[in-house]
């Protein structure tokens, strides 16, 4: 594995990862039923982290193609507005709101989140291998 891709998985995806790691620690460390296991506040900051993460990271090159830097800003900024959505969602009434469809939807976005800025950063570290 690339230098640049495992920077990505140490300082990004697993600083993305501490709020659901944190709440699966304390789930298991409290009674039943005092914690929810999944949230999607904590899918919500992983997805955050890794498309923010994309966008400082391709703006660093000017080698790239102009279309698809542009193309990754636009994809990242698009699921920044999706999880805004679905935080504004999160602080509405429970009762308005079914949030174990929020939950799921986070979930899946996040998933593609991490595949999205794992395509960017196995791209970049292509650029690095060829420049070294």
């Amino acid at each position: 594995m690339g230098n640049k891709k495992a920077k990505w998985l140490i300082y990004t995806v697993l600083v993305g990862l501490i709020p659901i790691l944190s709440r699966l620690i304390v789930w298991f460390a409290t009674k039943e039923g005092t914690v929810e296991i999944l949230s999607s506040s904590d899918f919500i900051v992983f997805g955050l982290v890794l498309h923010i993460s994309n966008i400082n990271e391709i703006e660093h090159y000017s080698s790239l193609d102009e279309a698809w830097k542009t193309f990754q800003n636009g994809v990242s900024i698009l699921f920044i507005v999706i999880y805004s959505v679905f935080l504004s969602l999160t602080l509405i009434d429970g009762n308005l709101v079914d949030l174990t469809v929020v939950t799921s939807c986070t979930m899946v976005l996040a998933f593609f989140s991490f595949l999205i800025g794992y395509s960017v950063y196995d791209r970049i570290s292509k650029i690095d291998d060829r420049t070294c």
